[in-house]
This record gives structure tokens, C-alpha cells and sequence, in this order.
């Protein structure tokens, strides 16, 4: 809607005091002759003329000033004049009286004229200079000119806009279908032949355009058991895309497709920098590609969480952004954006109970990072390899903890154990119950791992507290590359 405001007052131009008219109207000290005043003294025009001042937006106060004492005089003289012409004796007395009701009458036009006409002079400003300064500066800006009429503007597009910030990352972000091998059954009990049929879907990110490749990365569990994945862009053209390399503890995938599909890519953001209250924005395909690159806002609610998450690598616990930002199925392996439109996490899981709401998590970029250059170069992820299986001391029956001391009720339980491993060579057996890496303690199966993972490497001797039928021990293994059988 347009709206158009005019700088002078419409109503002006139809008045008779209006500033087109004034040139011709204006009131001077000749224009109230001595015969307009009867002998009672009435007939004071000057008193209507300085009354309607206040509605006669032209009149400046010099010309006001003027004619008020031109009036003033005009009727002192005016009415001395009578006084004289009346030389009868017979009407002295009545003349006297009312030279003094004239004289009255007078001083009270007199004072009118003051208090009306003082307020619109310069006058008090020699008695009060600092209120009228106060006055000036406190007017923020505002000039002594004609008041400007307020209008309205339309809304220019802008850089730093939310919506062309998220309208540019959008190109950058694809919806991915998961296909798998499924068999089916007829009503006699025949199994038909195996078809590839869609059993999910996700999102992911265009991070890296190079030569004829394009990467993207998204969850794990978005790509995990698919025998085809198709990928579908920000025009809807849709395209299959190779897995480049998955890792089931981070929850990370990277796919590769033609870059001839690609016009954008997204960049990365620093997660360090995040703090709680900062606005965040989530860009997925909830529930698939109908509501593809869906926007959703929210700040970060917390940063620097641990989860524990049951991954297909087993128990975890990761290092994830919390954030109130809408994250529904299909979003996982979307993007998490800061206002400059960087990525600063991938989304990857919610909480969703009865009475729960707006508890969402996203992967942190800084740990984003190293594991995607990782998979991009060798398409896996090399981590310690210690070689045995685990289980919280806590969620196994009691016959298995029985004959351990009181005090010891935590703990990861070996399960079994790969003769060829670090373990195996350094003489772990089922049963066995670890309680300590290089003089850490170790709760559960999660908090090894996590040692294992993020403070020490490959070749490195590590000593684990253990307990072996009740009795503690001290073991030492030699991690080696994980074994690409397990």
C-alpha cells in the first residue's frame, strides 16, 4: 500500500488567513479607521484580529508585533480625539468618565495583546537562553523549518538480510533418499525378487566443489544399509550419489555427485564462538523433499553437551550444539546456520518425549571438519584399535559383579576378546573388568571409547586398571589400526 502525504496543510489554501492570501490580508495599524469606534468605546477590532493570531499559521511575528501596537495607538488616539471634539460643558462629566473607561479598556486590550502576542516573540528567550537550548537539543535533530510529513518506504533488499542470507545457503542444501534391498511376500508364501525401495530419507550440505566433484556431508544414519542413494537439488533436478566413507560413532557421511549439478556450495563457521542466546537457524526436508529446505529458527540453547547415543559402533557419547530450533525427522544432516550463513553444526538428533519440546542437537563444526577431511581422503576413519568387546558393568546381571569388591560398581565389562589385537596380545579375557586407562577412571563402555579415541593414537602403550575374579590387575596393549574386519 502506497501512502502519499502532502507538505503543506490542505486545508490552508481554502482559508482566509491562508499564506496565499496573507499577502493581500494582512492587517496593518491604517486598516482600523477612527469611525469605527462608537462613543461607548466599543467596536475594538484589534481584539478579534489578535484573538484569531493563533489559527493564522502564516502571520510572522514582526507583522503581529506591528499592528498590535499600531492598534494600541490608534485607539489611545482615537479616543482622545473624542475627548476633545466634546467641549460641551454639559457632557464634561460624562466625557471625563468615560475617557477612564476608555483608559481601562484600553490597558485590558493592552494586556491581552501582551500575553497573546509575547508567547510567538523572541522576547523570553533574553530572560530564559538555557530552556530554549534545552529545548533545541532535546528536539534530536529536528530543524526549526517547516515538520517533514512521515511516509513510508518500501523494504530494499539487503546483504545482511535473514531471508537473502538463507535463500543463498539453501542452494547449497540437498535432500537425500535411502534405498534398500527388500523382498516381498505374496499371499501363498512366494518371496518375490529383490527391488530397491525407499526406506528414508534425509538432508545434507554442499561443502566442497572440486574438478568434476562435488561433496556433501550428512549423517550417518541417514546413508547406513542403503544400496542406492539419490540426491535430490535446490532446482529439483535429482541425482545418485556415491558414499565416500561413513563413521558411525560421529553420526558423519560424506557423499560425492557430479559437480555439474552444483552452483553453490556452503562454508563452514567457527562453533567455538557460539554462546547461549545466539540466533541459529535450521535448513532441512522435514519429513522428506515435500517439505524440502524448510527454515526454522531458534538460538542456541547450550553448547559443549555430551550424549549418549547407541550408534552401530556401539555406545558413544557425543559432543553436540543444543538448540530450541524446530528439528523434525528428515532434517538430520541438514545445516545448522549462524546470521552470516556459515555452518556451525549438522543437525543430527532430537529428544522427543511426551511433556518434551525444543530440545534438539547438532554436530559441532569445529568436529564436523577434521572427520569430513578425513573421509574425503581415505574414506574412513583411523582410530585406535584395541580389540575387544564391551558392556556397562551396570546393565549386565549381578553374577557377573559378584565377586567384585563393594566399592566397585562401575566399570566396562569385557565381553570377548580378538586374539590378534592389542588386547589379545596383551592378555585381556572375558570377564575382565576395566576400570582405569593410564590412571583415568572409566565408568562404562563410552567413556573408554571416548578416551581411546580423543587421548591417545595408534602405536601408543597404554595401562588399564583391572579387576579379574575380584582381584585388581594392571594390564598393558599396544593399540594398532582398527581392524577393517570388525
Amino acid at each position: 500500500m502506497n501512502m502519499e502525504f502532502n507538505d503543506k496543510n490542505e486545508f490552508e489554501s481554502n482559508q482566509t488567513n491562508s499564506p496565499e492570501n496573507n499577502e493581500t490580508n494582512n492587517i496593518n495599524g491604517d486598516s482600523i479607521p477612527a469611525n469605527n469606534l462608537n462613543e461607548s468605546g466599543q467596536g475594538f477590532h484589534g481584539v478579534d484580529a489578535t484573538i484569531s493570531f493563533d489559527n493564522q499559521q502564516s502571520s510572522t511575528k514582526e507583522d503581529t508585533i506591528e499592528t498590535a501596537k499600531k492598534m494600541v495607538n490608534n485607539d489611545f488616539l482615537e479616543k482622545d480625539n473624542t475627548r476633545v471634539t466634546n467641549k460641551s460643558e454639559k457632557k464634561k462629566n460624562k466625557g471625563f468618565l468615560k475617557g477612564i473607561a476608555t483608559s481601562v479598556a484600553a490597558g485590558l486590550v493592552g494586556s491581552v495583546l501582551t500575553l497573546t502576542v509575547l508567547p510567538h516573540t523572541n522576547y523570553m528567550q533574553n530572560f530564559y537562553p538555557t530552556a530554549q537550548n534545552q529545548d533545541t537539543n532535546s528536539s534530536s535533530g529536528q530543524s526549526s523549518g517547516p515538520i517533514k510529513a512521515v511516509s513510508a518506504k518500501a523494504t530494499a533488499g539487503s546483504n545482511s538480510s535473514i531471508a537473502d542470507t538463507v535463500e543463498n545457503v539453501s542452494k547449497a542444501i540437498v535432500g537425500i533418499d535411502n534405498f534398500q534391498n527388500q523382498q516381498s511376500t505374496d499371499f501363498f508364501g512366494n518371496t518375490s525378487s529383490s527391488q530397491n525401495v525407499e526406506t528414508g530419507s534425509g538432508s545434507g550440505v554442499i561443502i566442497q566443489k572440486n574438478g568434476d566433484s562435488a561433496y556433501i556431508v550428512t549423517n550417518n544414519h541417514v546413508v547406513e544399509g542403503a544400496n542406492k542413494l539419490e540426491v535430490s537439488l535446490y532446482d529439483g533436478s535429482k541425482t545418485t550419489a556415491e558414499l565416500v566413507g561413513t563413521d558411525a560413532l560421529t553420526d558423519l557421511a560424506v557423499l560425492k555427485i557430479d559437480s555439474k549439478y552444483v552452483t553453490s556450495v556452503a562454508d563452514f563457521g567457527d562453533s567455538s564462538a557460539l554462546r547461549p542466546g545466539d540466533p541459529v537457524y535450521a535448513i532441512g526436508n522435514p519429513l522428506g523433499s515435500t517439505l524440502s529446505r524448510t527454515v526454522t529458527q531458534g538460538i542456541i540453547s547450550a553448547t559443549n553437551r555430551s550424549i549418549p547415543v547407541s550408534t552401530s559402533a556401539g555406545s558413544w557419547e557425543t559432543n553436540v550444539i543444543q538448540t530450541d530450533a524446530a528439528i523434525n525427522p528428515g532434517n538430520s544432516g541438514g545445516a545448522l546456520i549462524n546470521p552470516q550463513g556459515q555452518v556451525i553444526g549438522i543437525n543430527s538428533l532430537k529428544i522427543s518425549e511426551s511433556g518434551v519440546e525444543g530440545l534438539g542437537f547438532a554436530i559441532p563444526s569445529n568436529d564436523v571438519i577434521p572427520i569430513v577431511n578425513q573421509l574425503i581422503k581415505n574414506g574412513k576413519i583411523d582410530r585406535p584399535y584395541l580389540g575387544v568387546g564391551l558392556a556397562d558393568l551396570d546393565q549386565v546381571p549381578q553374577a557377573y559383579s559378584q565377586s567384585l569388591p563393594n566399592n566397585v560398581n562401575k566399570g566396562a565389562l569385557v565381553v570377548s576378546v580378538d586374539p590378534n589385537s592389542g588386547a589379545g596380545r596383551g592378555g585381556f579375557q572375558p570377564k575382565d573388568v576395566i576400570v582405569s586407562m593410564n590412571g583415568t577412571d572409566i565408568a562404562n563402555s563410552a567413556e573408554l571409547r571416548k578416551y581411546l579415541y580423543t587421548k591417545v593414537k595408534t602405536g601408543d602403550e597404554v595401562k588399564f586398571g583391572v579387576y579379574r575374579n575380584g582381584n585388581p590387575i594392571t594390564l598393558t596393549a599396544k593399540l594398532t589400526s582398527k581392524n577393517p574386519n570388525q
